[in-house]
């Protein structure tokens, strides 16, 4: 029963829940104290031309508050976390900040073709908070009534600074061509997440003179803080368009990595596409297991916990979108016959009560996983 509960009540019950009252609201205002000096040191370090994030100063400040848990009695785990919180909070408030104080947009339009879907919002917000003056175009109207909206992108004379698409994969090959037969003055690019059913059209675009370039937001329309988070640039001929481009994201502290075009899908196959089939695969299995279903709803384990949780995004993702991304991925069926292999290779140990070869697969995962560099995201 939670220490709230009225349930019950007594004099010594009634004092010690109102001194947690007390507690709890001298937390709160700790928390927002705290919170305001964030914001003023995000200054500072803006003025002074400093880096978003310090993951030595984050590891510092995560360590002497476990210390200090110890020598409290509390959790170390606990106050990690909760720590965690406030600085994720911080963070995002600092690179909100930044976004609005870089100015990028101040005097420019910007039209998003497709910005009533979610990552058509996303790009209108983060353009907005920019200080661009931004236009939708999308056959549905966006849910912010103060942007200029245009049901049909035909409609508008795109005499705009920089024109977003972000539309299904292939009307937005076809967006492409049409645009190309308008010749917009402005920067163009496209944020699929594939790029070969892309391809004719960007490079078309590009040889015909348009300022375009491909990016890849690696991330999904509910992302907020983009430390740790990857935005891809595929330079098309015309690096001063690139250049346009990244410095859109400039004032964050999103990775930013430039890619040729055609090895954008061959990594994006595993990296997107081989991550998606795992999880799909896991929760088809998990939802055809019989009888099994209702009791493993019961059930619990670290593992089997986070792999749930990171299939319960998956599943509730676009499944179109999904498939596209499978089907429409010229690499695609690579990375899908890697994963027969790998698992038909895990059957066949475990059949033939081979350990050599399942301690081997392990020891080779162990290896290749050890090698690569440690996630930004994580101090």
């Amino acid at each position: 029963m939670s220490e709230h509960t009225p349930s019950q009540s007594s004099p010594d019950l009634d004092r010690l829940r109102a001194r947690l009252d007390e507690v709890d609201a001298l937390l709160i205002r700790t928390i927002a104290e705290r919170q305001a000096i964030v914001a003023e040191i995000g200054k500072v370090k803006h003025a002074a031309g400093g880096q978003l994030r310090d993951f030595r100063r984050e590891r510092q400040v995560l360590d002497k508050v476990r210390r200090a848990a110890s020598e409290a009695g509390l959790a170390e785990d606990l106050a990690e976390e909760v720590m965690r919180r406030l600085i994720g909070s911080s963070l995002t408030t600092q690179e909100q900040d930044r976004v609005r104080w870089s100015g990028t947009g101040q005097g420019r339009r910007a039209l998003v073709i497709g910005g009533s879907g979610k990552m058509g919002g996303w790009m209108a917000r983060f353009l907005a908070d920019q200080g661009f003056a931004v236009e939708v175009a999308d056959p549905k109207r966006p849910s912010d009534p103060h942007l200029p909206w245009h049901a049909d992108w035909r409609e508008s004379a795109l005499d705009q600074d920089l024109i977003v698409i972000s539309a299904p994969l292939g009307a937005s090959a076809k967006l492409l061509e049409q645009l190309t037969e308008r010749r917009p003055q402005g920067l163009i690019f496209d944020v699929g997440s594939l790029k070969t059913p892309l391809a004719g059209a960007l490079r078309g675009a590009a040889a015909a003179g348009l300022r375009i370039c491909s990016v890849h937001p690696m991330f999904g329309p509910d992302t907020v803080l983009l430390s740790g988070r990857h935005v891809i640039f595929v330079d098309l001929g015309n690096p001063a368009a690139v250049a346009q481009a990244r410095e859109l994201f400039s004032a964050t502290s999103a990775d930013l990595v430039d890619m040729d075009l055609d090895e954008h899908d061959q990594l994006i196959a595993y990296v997107l596409g081989l991550s998606h089939a795992v999880n799909i695969a896991f929760f088809a299995a998990l939802t055809d297991s019989g009888a099994a279903a209702p009791r493993l709803a019961q059930l619990s384990s670290t593992t089997f916990d986070r792999q749930l949780a990171v299939a319960s995004q998956v599943a509730n993702e676009n499944p179109r979108l999904y498939f596209e991304i499978q089907k429409l991925n010229a690499h695609g069926c690579q990375a899908l016959e890697g994963l027969e292999r790998a698992v038909a290779e895990l059957i066949r140990a475990v059949r033939a009560g081979d350990e050599v070869a399942f301690v081997s697969m392990m020891e080779r995962g162990r290896g290749y996983l050890s090698a690569r560099p440690p996630s930004r995201g994580a101090p």
